[in-house]
């Protein structure tokens, strides 16, 4: 653990701002030597920032950036509060980094590194940094339903005409969202969610859900061996498995958007660093390394110039795929996800 004072940090609004330039400053050139860490979700994630971002902003500027694997949102908390850090950076939704945020538990990027000026609009919210967009889709096998495709969440909740095993995702508010998609609410119409009616709809579905995945690997896992047919995953997860022949696709209407952000906690050892290196992974270039490698979505659109069209097809916010998706409000979770998740709960073991 490495330990530093944690200084005065003050609160500002959210940010907005225009194309990204992310241009190190020269003053970094002379760091070498330096460490930033990077709290990183493993495996192939890990693998895919390695290319994009941390091999060549040691390249531009002589620091090392080292991923620490496991990401873990209580953690954010508990350095802050011990002023010991395992990392200067870690990874959030918008609705962790809105309650992050509130509980000043974040540092709020210096206007001078990160401004209107430097990056696109609505990219910075709080004190986090929106880095690439994630579809979750109705996932199913090519397989199984080769004659007539599911075509988004009513097919998923449909088992007489889509007969087989479901998987459901262990996420309260995202569930809920997909089922009130399922249940005939309109996309644009969604927010605030209508809890009990939720709830209802999933009683439809709970008897055939085989399992409830709460890990990526582990939903890869249950589509790729066939355990079920259908499953609520990521896009970009589909195309992994797509790309290694396993029979999947996905159905976009109603694929909920949200989106990853990367954070740098407060008092953080590095954090000026940490905030250039925030600003290189928004460059357009940058994403799009990471985009191609992965098929998430970048949240600068400019790097859609860069992306392969093979690859941008399993992206949510790909032309062809934006009108069909939805946002998720991660303000309106941030402020219901307890409540909501202690139901969620009981109703799984009920």
């Amino acid at each position: 653990m490495r330990s530093t004072k944690l200084p005065d940090v003050n609160r500002r609004g959210f940010l907005a701002g225009a194309a990204a330039t992310a241009i190190i400053p020269g003053g970094l050139q002379a760091q070498s030597g330096k460490i930033l860490y990077v709290n990183s979700w493993g495996g192939v994630w890990t693998a895919a920032e390695k290319l994009a971002f941390f091999d060549p902003f040691k390249e531009a500027t002589g620091i090392t950036v080292t991923p620490v694997n496991g990401v873990n949102f209580n953690k954010i908390k508990a350095q802050v509060t011990s002023g010991s850090y395992e990392w200067d950076i870690t990874q959030v939704d918008l609705n962790k980094a809105t309650r992050a945020t509130r509980e000043k538990l974040l540092d709020i990027p210096d206007e001078s590194i990160i401004s209107d000026k430097t990056l696109f609009p609505g990219a910075v919210a709080g004190g986090a940094v929106h880095t690439c967009a994630l579809g979750l889709t109705a996932t199913y096998r090519t397989d199984r339903y080769a004659k007539v495709k599911p075509q988004g969440w009513a097919d998923y909740w449909d088992v007489k005409k889509f007969p087989g095993p479901r998987a459901g995702y262990k996420h309260a508010t995202r569930m809920l969202a997909v089922a009130l998609v399922a249940d005939g609410v309109p996309k644009d119409k969604l927010y605030p969610l209508d809890i009990d009616r939720g709830f209802r709809k999933l009683d439809e579905i709970k008897p055939h859900i085989k399992v409830w995945w709460t890990e990526n690997t582990q939903a890869q896992q249950l589509i790729r061996d066939g355990e079920v047919d259908m499953i609520p995953m990521f896009a970009a997860r589909t195309a992994d498995l797509a790309t290694q022949g396993v029979p999947v696709d996905v159905a976009w209407e109603g694929a909920l958007c949200a989106t990853n952000m990367l954070t740098v906690v407060r008092g953080a050892p590095n954090a000026k660093i940490a905030w250039e290196f925030i600003r290189f992974v928004s460059q357009p270039e940058r994403q799009a390394v990471f985009c191609n490698r992965l098929f998430y979505a970048p949240a600068n659109p400019k790097a859609y110039e860069f992306i392969k069209p093979e690859s941008a097809r399993w992206m949510p916010t790909f032309s062809e795929n934006v009108k069909h998706i939805f946002y998720a409000d991660s303000l309106w979770e941030a402020d219901h996800f307890d409540a909501i998740n202690e139901r969620f709960n009981q109703w799984l073991s009920a």
